[in-house]
């Protein structure tokens, strides 16, 4: 497979981005963290492309990303309250929230009844997020491969595996998101990212 890059300015970049992941295929692109893999959310057999190009053991749920706040109905089943008040703080940016997910997504999105959701803090990933609708995304790298955090170190790992780079330049963030867990009554941090742990409990 031969990989096309594109920069985030060439007036192709969106349209040809939307093509790609209709014909259900894989496209990744800058977001204010790292660089991200995606594919569409609706489309199991393009979710199991997700896996196989990363290498990635499919009990690992991939997350959602989104590109407004009337998109988390599309994802999510319900919202706790504490989940609304952090997407409100800290969205768009390095937070992924794990909410209840709609029973109707493709089974291989998540091993379990959750889902995590981000909208990204960046131009063009919201831009194509608005487009497409949330897409099924997760950092573009192999598993267990370093973060990407600009189109190189994605082709460097990713190069015939994907159809689409698009091109943003460096990420001016580097460090995934903060996920924090809202199933429950008490939240969990299962991962600590660009977001501290004071942050999250004192927003909540």
């Amino acid at each position: 497979m031969e990989t096309t890059l594109l920069s985030t300015t060439s007036p192709l970049a969106l349209s040809t981005a939307l093509h790609i992941l209709q014909q259900g295929k894989l496209i990744a692109f800058p977001t204010d963290t790292i660089y991200g893999l995606a594919a569409q959310i609706s489309d199991s057999t393009a979710i199991d492309r997700l896996y196989s190009a990363k290498e990635r053991s499919p009990v690992k749920a991939i997350a959602v990303l989104i590109g407004d706040l009337s998109q988390l109905d599309l994802v999510a089943a319900s919202v706790p309250e504490a989940a609304r008040r952090l997407a409100e703080r800290f969205w768009p940016g390095a937070l992924t929230l794990v909410v209840p997910r709609r029973p109707d997504l493709p089974a291989n999105l998540s091993p379990d009844l959750s889902i995590g959701i981000r909208m990204p803090d960046h131009g063009f990933a919201r831009n194509l997020l608005r487009a497409a609708g949330p897409l099924a995304t997760t950092s573009a790298n192999l598993s267990g491969g370093p973060n990407p955090r600009d189109a190189q170190e994605v082709l460097a790992q990713l190069e015939g595996r994907v159809e689409l780079v698009i091109d943003g330049g460096p990420t001016t963030g580097g460090v995934p998101s903060t996920v924090v867990g809202c199933m429950g009554p008490e939240l969990i941090i299962f991962r600590q990212g660009a977001i501290s742990a004071d942050q999250i409990f004192f927003a909540k």
